[in-house]
């Protein structure tokens, strides 16, 4: 049965290390279309630690993504994220996150300071993070849920690629929301 530790009257999952189950987890984003519209993507292959120490303070997370696994319904788009405009695949195929620090907010909310590393570049970003609860599974695999989300400027990380539209404003904002879903699995 998962243990629960509370401190300081905050929830968090046992001490340890906690590895994401990326078949039940998401890395998603959300970047303006024509300037009104949003289109969602995904990427399907990521993988990544979660280390929870006694105290929120002392809990670190560590994530890696391929943005050649990007998905946004359309393969056309894909493939251009995947190209050298944006995610330039072949140069850099990894995307990273690296905590280096996790500060208690409110009950089971928390923000994860880190580092993200796109293009090769690593810029400061933080994470609003939300501890769903744990719970064991029917196989006997204790398990541990989060919620996160930010906002990026993508241009920060060199992904500059754009085109004007002829009314005035640009094909794809320069904002993009990140929203992640983790279910990770306490390792024994």
């Amino acid at each position: 049965m998962t243990a629960t530790t509370t401190t300081q009257t905050r929830n968090l999952p046992a001490s340890g290390t906690w590895t994401i189950d990326s078949s039940h987890s998401s890395v998603e984003f959300v970047v303006r279309h024509l300037m009104v519209a949003k289109v969602r993507g995904r990427f399907s292959e990521f993988s990544g630690t979660i280390q929870v120490g006694d105290t929120a303070e002392a809990s670190s997370v560590a994530v890696e993504i391929s943005p050649a696994s990007v998905s946004t319904g359309d393969p056309q788009r894909d493939g251009h994220l995947q190209s050298a405009d944006f995610f330039d695949v072949e140069r850099y195929p990894t995307i990273a996150f690296q905590s280096t620090g996790v500060r208690p907010v409110k009950g089971d909310r928390y923000e994860v300071d880190g580092e993200l590393t796109v293009h090769g570049e690593s810029k400061p970003v933080t994470l609003d993070l939300e501890y769903q609860g744990s719970v064991t599974d029917p196989f006997g695999n204790d398990k541990a849920v989060f919620s996160a989300s930010t906002e990026i400027d993508r241009e920060d990380w060199g992904l500059t690629w754009n085109q004007a539209l002829e009314t005035g404003g640009v094909l794809v904002g320069k904002k993009a929301r990140i929203e992640i879903e983790v279910e990770a699995v306490h390792q024994a």
